[in-house]
């Protein structure tokens, strides 16, 4: 005997025999293999390059941050929507990418308690207060990021130093006591950048947060991206091509004096051009909406580098473009056929 099931939103009549279900619902219909899930496993898996690099360059304790921002933040969404009674979706991999993006953006030395909080914050404020996955408006783990600098700058701006040019894993020194500055602290120091290459700053061979220093690591990561067709290139390569221009004509030492080359590697430019300003609920959805999106964040960033109290302006400017992307999309949607 076939039975005759109505959904909720009284849009999908499932006709059901015990076995085979046939699922009859309005136009369009699109088919494909793609998944929340699986796109966000993926964006996992491409950053895990970077991970490792990190490990590499910074030692034990890189390990020990990413493992514990991954464990906090599916533990606290796993907690929140146990509370609110809610399915449990840690499968879905959105919990376990926003503790890996948010222990990315934290020094190596960072303490434990700090990675913890961050995490907290970053699921529970930026993502399940907005309703979960789908329905944020800024990115979750530069909203843990932002939070923690706001609240412990000491720990957030004090790196350490890397560990024998980045090669040694597990060496013996104490290196929660050898910390340096960042290139971009430097220069906004006004110092000269001695003994540091291109190729230094292209290999990670500096002091920064843990996921961002390897720009190689995460080139390989966002070509991956780029392959599988999970992200288009007008974000992130219209991101940093602004970052460089902006930089190169309002250098600190003058007009058309700035170094772009630098300015491309230093920080967390292409960690957040690639892996955080490309995210789907947060980023407009229009090809225009995208490049306005994107020349947004280079602008905002430069300007933070240049002329604001931090060194760094990629998490800022991402949120703050985050906030515009709804007036974006209505400004840029698609022009309706036949209209």
């Amino acid at each position: 005997m076939k039975n005759i099931e109505i959904s909720k939103n009284k849009e999908d009549k499932i006709l059901s025999d015990g076995v085979n279900k046939l699922t009859v619902s309005y136009s369009p219909h699109l088919h494909t293999n793609q998944s929340a899930a699986k796109i966000m496993w993926s964006v996992f898996l491409s950053l895990i390059p970077a991970g490792i690099a990190g490990i590499f360059i910074f030692g034990s304790k890189a390990l020990w941050i990413i493992s514990l921002g991954i464990i906090s933040a599916i533990a606290t969404e796993g907690l929140l929507q146990y509370l609110n009674k809610k399915k449990i979706t840690l499968n879905d991999g959105s919990a376990a990418l926003t503790g890996l993006l948010l222990s990315y953006n934290l020094p190596a030395n960072s303490p434990w308690w700090l990675v913890i909080i961050g995490s907290f914050v970053a699921v529970a404020i930026g993502k399940q207060i907005f309703g979960g996955l789908g329905q944020n408006i800024f990115n979750p783990a530069l909203v843990g990021r932002v939070f923690l600098m706001t609240c412990w700058p000491k720990y957030m701006t004090s790196f350490m130093k890397p560990l024998n040019a980045g090669f040694n894993v597990f060496g013996s020194v104490n290196y929660d006591a050898i910390t340096a500055a960042t290139p971009l602290m430097i220069v906004k120091e006004g110092e000269a950048l001695s003994g540091l290459s291109y190729w230094d700053l292209f290999l990670g061979r500096h002091a920064g947060c843990v996921g961002e220093v390897c720009i190689l690591a995460l080139l390989i990561g966002a070509l991956f991206l780029l392959l599988k067709k999970y992200i288009s290139w007008h974000i992130p390569i219209i991101y940093i091509a602004t970052v460089g221009v902006f930089s190169w004509i309002f250098g600190q030492k003058g007009l058309f004096s700035g170094n772009f080359l630098f300015s491309i590697l230093s920080g967390g430019l292409i960690l957040g051009a690639f892996f955080m300003a490309t995210d789907y609920v947060t980023s407009p959805l229009t090809r225009k909406g995208q490049v306005i999106f994107a020349a947004g964040c280079g602008v905002l960033t430069s300007v933070i580098r240049l002329w604001g109290g931090y060194p760094e302006g990629v998490s800022y400017a991402i949120l703050m473009m985050n906030a515009a992307t709804p007036i974006i999309d209505r400004y840029t949607k698609n022009r309706i056929f036949g209209k």
